[in-house]
């Protein structure tokens, strides 16, 4: 039996409808001795009443900054700007440990705090494999919100579906595959939700990974009509594109969709753009002539809310009933400790509450 008393937090962000816990879970969660706190929420796709039902006490929206201290706090997205200082333990995916903008005022507010943030992107094992990620969803969703641009069927605004629905509107015109697709990370989980998605649309895709990027012909890149990006750097590369590859006179590139949504990082591996698509402008022109649209959402799990919700919360659950300073939870750690001093910053030993 576990002490841990788990907060589940509101997201900030309107269009986040994902949860890390599902009430399911929530409910495994309470057996195993979890005392678990959930906010209302008026996106996030699972009714509170689900959660209450689970046996989980309930509190009002953004209630976190004032629950007991030794609360661990539980999101997905980024905080609210306030409180200036942060006090308790964060799990979530923080996107402050590669140089991204905002990354030294996040820390900071941990450091003046003392708190604690527990990046969600480095929940690891021993050899480095990320133990619970949206990855195949956002893969999923990146290509078919491509596919559906480059055949002038994306609409705005974006709004949630389920994976069914979207399924049959991908299904392929009765013309056939009508372009060609490049899948760039193919091997990982967000590149084999890319390609689930390219072949539910009738496209057989060009696959690249490791072997393809380290002598990446884009000559070959920019002769495709459809690419995704799926690669997340975690060490300087060359780009993938450039500036002046959009300018190529032979780019057949039409549609260009960044699952990685590495905007703003020295890790970048696509520095053709300085800003992120939205649900409400999901898809932007980079290039009137030959057009090239981009597509570079940095939550598009949440338009599949209920599935991603449940995969993620299933791969999580066990880590949060063994929740601590050691194993993975102590790789997390390690990172924050070495994020906060690159900064000048003291993010130590945080961990007296």
């Amino acid at each position: 039996m576990t002490e841990l008393q788990l907060w589940l937090r509101h997201e900030a962000r309107t269009t986040e409808r994902r949860t890390p816990v599902v009430p399911d879970d929530a409910r495994r969660l309470v057996e195993h001795g979890v005392e678990l706190t959930v906010e209302e929420s008026p996106q996030r796709v699972f009714p509170i009443e689900e959660y209450e039902a689970a046996g989980c006490r309930v509190a009002p929206a953004g209630s976190w900054v004032s629950a007991p201290r030794d609360a661990v706090v539980l999101g997905l997205k980024e905080l609210p700007d306030q409180p200036a200082e942060l006090t308790h333990r964060h799990i979530f995916f923080g996107h402050a440990y590669k140089g991204q903008p905002g990354a030294a005022e996040l820390l900071g507010r941990f450091a003046a705090g003392g708190g604690t943030l527990f990046d969600l992107e480095y929940l690891v094992d021993d050899s480095g494999r990320r133990l619970a990620a949206f990855g195949f969803w956002a893969g999923y969703l990146g290509a078919a919100l491509a596919v559906l641009q480059h055949r002038g069927r994306l609409r705005a605004p974006l709004v949630p579906t389920t994976k069914a629905e979207l399924d049959e509107v991908l299904k392929p015109s009765d013309a056939g595959a009508d372009f060609t697709g490049l899948v760039v990370g193919a091997l990982g989980r967000s590149g084999r939700g890319a390609r689930v998605a390219f072949a539910t649309a009738g496209v057989d895709p060009t696959c690249w990974d490791l072997d393809e990027t380290r002598d990446l012909d884009r000559a070959a890149l920019l002769r495709h009509d459809v690419m995704v990006n799926a690669v997340l750097a975690t060490s300087p590369v060359p780009p993938f594109l450039r500036e002046r590859d959009l300018d190529a006179p032979h780019r057949r590139l039409r549609t260009l969709c960044d699952v990685t949504c590495d905007v703003g990082s020295p890790l970048n591996v696509l520095p053709v753009y300085d800003e992120t698509t939205s649900w409400d402008e999901p898809a932007r022109r980079l290039r009137a002539q030959p057009p090239l649209d981009l597509i570079a959402i940095d939550n598009l799990p949440s338009l599949l809310p209920l599935e991603s919700s449940a995969d993620f919360s299933a791969a999580l659950l066990p880590h949060l009933l063994d929740f601590g300073v050691t194993g993975p939870w102590g790789h997390c750690l390690d990172r924050f400790r070495q994020a906060g001093r690159a900064y000048g910053l003291d993010t130590g030993d945080h961990l007296d509450h």
